[in-house]
């Protein structure tokens, strides 16, 4: 007898539709066909075992399965629960009249229980786009796709539960319905809270940076602090975080697919509310960053960080080739994995935070305190290529701290009314962007940059004078444009004026010092 069973295999942050055929006549022995690797093919004596352990056996005959389509790679331990009742089907152990209709995948334990399994979200979207009734998943895969509130999800704990669903056994229990799925959220609410988490208000002077930052986050551009250590660029690395404006649906949705893929889901159920924060080291490897795999292609930092911030410190320690890959995801907001049989494309838009000392010894303009020569100085922030900084638009230089503002510690503004700011800039830049497919000022392409940052006669002499007497070089100049029009959002002006300018030409000290 030959049964079909409905499952799904992850490409990127898609999931793309898996049949598993399920056939028993005469003969001896169990076969498993489809381009299967390891972990697949181990999911029989695991399959066996458990079927065995839950009353069922294991026909006497020859059993062969087929994950189609063959020419297709199959990774990972997801198929095991659809192999199982493709099993009890084909064998007439039970009769499952619902088997056509769901898509059904889970890990199963040796006793019969149902594991999670990454992809939980692409593939509840899949049963919408190939008109399943819904999914049958592990239950925290189940609760972990319920933001996709579009599709029909049941959450199983056993071998035992997917079976009464797919009989059409009275089964409301196993359902995901909003109540339970408000229930997990609720409890995983506070695990999304981090109490690392910095407050512009907890951190002491640093006036200047804090206002680039704020400028940086309004228009989702791209910064580079320079700084002494000591200086505060973690801490406001991480405050800036807290001040993006909240993710919209569709932005939350594409994160929570990237971390549903890496097996890194928001267990609690629904889909992610926090812009991410990632902070990998600078150490960290260029298949760390950008992602990859031998067995299973799995997203990088670069990819975890979209709709986020991706801060990287100490980044003229980091090697040449982990600096220079940073680029490509920059500019393009997507990375492309290529494997010889296999090529996968990620999302990766995200504001990068970037900080470096400014000098070997991480003392220059720290009075006297730098022992580096000249040549040695200029040799470590030159590691930062042109290309590199072109895209980069703020720079920021920090000085250490005064004693004096460490004692007195005089009451500073808060994160929440700097974001309240941010989001109106935001709005503002939404409603001015609509139709374009990009939705902050940073994203604007040179074409955009002339229709949105017109500038009068009198902004349009002074920048002119400005680039002439500091040297700014053709690069410069959009970036000076682009930040002058989120400044110019910050303070709700229809207009960039030479205000706005002269407050974006301050925020390009690398070009001044002729890197």
């Amino acid at each position: 007898m030959l049964v079909y069973v409905k499952g799904a295999k992850c490409v990127g942050i898609e999931a793309v539709p898996v049949t598993v055929e399920v056939d028993i006549s005469s003969g001896i022995g169990i076969h498993l066909v489809g381009l299967a690797d390891a972990a697949v093919k181990e999911s029989l004596l695991r399959t066996i075992t458990a079927l065995r352990s839950v009353g069922y056996r294991i026909p006497g005959k020859k059993i062969v399965i087929n994950l189609a389509p063959a020419d297709m790679h199959k990774k990972g331990s997801g198929y095991d629960l659809p192999i199982a009742v493709g099993i009890i089907a084909a064998s007439g152990q039970m009769e499952l009249p619902l088997l056509d209709r769901f898509i059904v995948m889970g890990e199963l334990g040796l006793d019969g229980s149902v594991r999670s399994i990454p992809g939980a979200l692409p593939i509840a979207e899949l049963a919408i786009q190939c008109g399943a009734q819904g999914c049958v998943l592990p239950l925290e895969s189940a609760m972990e796709a319920s933001g996709y509130d579009r599709a029909v999800l049941y959450g199983v704990r056993s071998l035992e539960d997917v079976l009464r669903i797919l009989s059409g056994q009275p089964c409301g229990d196993l359902l995901v319905s909003e109540d339970l799925a408000s229930r997990f959220r609720e409890g995983a609410a506070a695990s999304q809270r981090k109490d690392n988490v910095m407050d512009f208000s907890e951190i002491v002077g640093q006036e200047t940076a804090k206002r680039g930052l704020e400028v940086a986050a309004a228009g989702g551009h791209n910064v580079l602090l320079i700084g002494p250590p000591g200086a505060g660029k973690s801490s406001l690395s991480r405050a800036t975080a807290d001040i993006l404006p909240p993710m919209t649906r569709e932005e939350a949705l594409q994160t929570s697919k990237i971390y549903s893929v890496a097996g890194k889901g928001f267990r609690g159920g629904g889909l992610m509310t926090r812009r991410p924060f990632r902070s990998p080291h600078y150490s960290a490897s260029v298949a760390a960053l950008l992602g990859g795999g031998s067995d299973t292609i799995l997203p990088g930092e670069v990819s975890l960080a979209h709709n986020g911030v991706l801060f990287i410190d100490e980044l003229c320690e980091a090697p040449k080739s982990v600096i220079e890959m940073l680029r490509s995801p920059m500019e393009d907001r997507k990375v492309t994995i290529s494997r010889l049989r296999s090529k996968i494309e990620y999302p990766a838009s995200f504001m990068l935070i970037a900080a470096t000392n400014p000098c070997p010894c991480g003392h220059y303009g720290d009075g006297d305190r730098c022992t580096c020569p000249p040549h040695r100085r200029n040799a470590y922030l030159a590691k930062l290529s042109g290309p590199l900084l072109d895209r980069i638009d703020i720079h920021l230089w920090l000085n250490p701290v005064n004693v004096s503002e460490l004692v007195t510690r005089k009451p500073q503004e808060n994160s929440a009314s700097v974001a309240r700011r941010v989001v109106e800039a935001r709005r503002l830049q939404l409603e001015r962007l609509q139709g374009a497919g990009i939705s902050c000022n940073a994203q604007m392409n040179s074409r955009q940059v002339r229709q949105h940052c017109r500038l009068s006669a009198q902004c349009r002499t002074f920048l002119e004078k400005v680039i002439t007497e500091n040297g700014f070089s053709a690069r410069a100049y959009d970036r000076i444009l682009k930040i002058s029009r989120t400044i110019a959002d910050l303070s709700s002006s229809p207009d960039i004026t030479i205000e706005h300018i002269s407050e974006a030409v301050g925020y390009r000290i690398l070009d001044k010092l002729g890197l």
